[in-house]
């Protein structure tokens, strides 16, 4: 059995005990970012109609006014993203109901795809304050892996795969792997590998084996993937995530 029931049921907890959104709301300095621009804190209809155990207004509300905390009082949601970012609250929330009406499986990934400044980053980063501390996926970036590699060598494949579980649980950690394609093929000792590709491959496994869940952010698009990566990986891809995209025109 995967991990999403358990989770959902310490989901609603944490939004009953900690999603002070009333002592949010009266805080000036908070407020102070809705200044002028009264749209950025309108409730979408699609949100306001939704039927469900969990309470999509005030989560919505929730995750606004954290993005305020943490970005800044330029922070905002624009209206023609509402569906990619309710598909991505329902994902977190293992809103099983919800989930299958936008067609998602909550036992694959998110694959995030859009262009640069599009909100791939921060929206992911918020996601993970909708979940138990214990079970927030860890933001790592491409990049950062291949520089990694070139210090650590083939161990780094292993850190993010056959390493990736918990100690105490032994349960599959969840990696959100940030801007794939932006990684270079770095040698180790004048060994060049493709790190991005190996890792995918053994979370795959993983996945099947363990349900080990894996996210990504790309600026690819999946013929971009496919010439990069190859037609295997691409097609494993499709089986370990649920693809979100933004529109190709996506401003920044």
């Amino acid at each position: 059995m995967f991990l999403y029931q358990k989770i959902s049921t310490a989901t609603k907890k944490i939004f009953q005990n900690h999603c002070k959104i009333e002592k949010m709301e009266n805080n000036k300095s908070i407020n102070s970012g809705f200044a002028g621009s009264p749209k950025r804190y309108l409730i979408p209809e699609k949100i306001k109609t939704i039927t469900s155990d969990f309470d999509y207004i005030k989560i919505w509300k929730f995750f606004f006014l954290k993005g305020i905390e943490i970005y800044g009082k330029k922070f905002k949601f624009y209206e023609e993203d509402t569906d990619i970012i309710l598909k991505l609250i329902t994902w977190f929330l293992k809103d099983d109901k919800n989930a299958k009406t936008l067609s998602m499986d909550l036992e694959k990934g998110i694959l995030l795809v859009g262009p640069v400044g599009c909100g791939k980053t921060s929206l992911m980063n918020l996601m993970r304050f909708i979940l138990p501390l214990d079970q927030r996926h860890r933001l790592q970036s491409c990049r950062d892996i291949s520089f990694e590699f070139s210090r650590d060598g083939y161990t780094v494949i292993h850190r993010y795969s056959k390493g990736s579980f918990s100690v105490s649980k032994f349960e599959p950690i969840t990696y959100c792997f940030d801007d794939l394609g932006l990684e270079s093929e770095m040698q180790h000792y004048g060994n060049s590998c493709k790190i991005m590709s190996e890792i995918l491959y053994s979370r795959y496994d993983f996945f099947h084996s363990f349900g080990m869940q894996t996210h990504l952010t790309t600026n690819l698009n999946s013929t971009e993937i496919e010439k990069i990566y190859g037609l295997r990986l691409r097609s494993r891809m499709r089986e370990i995530f649920n693809l979100l995209a933004f529109p190709a025109d996506k401003r920044k």
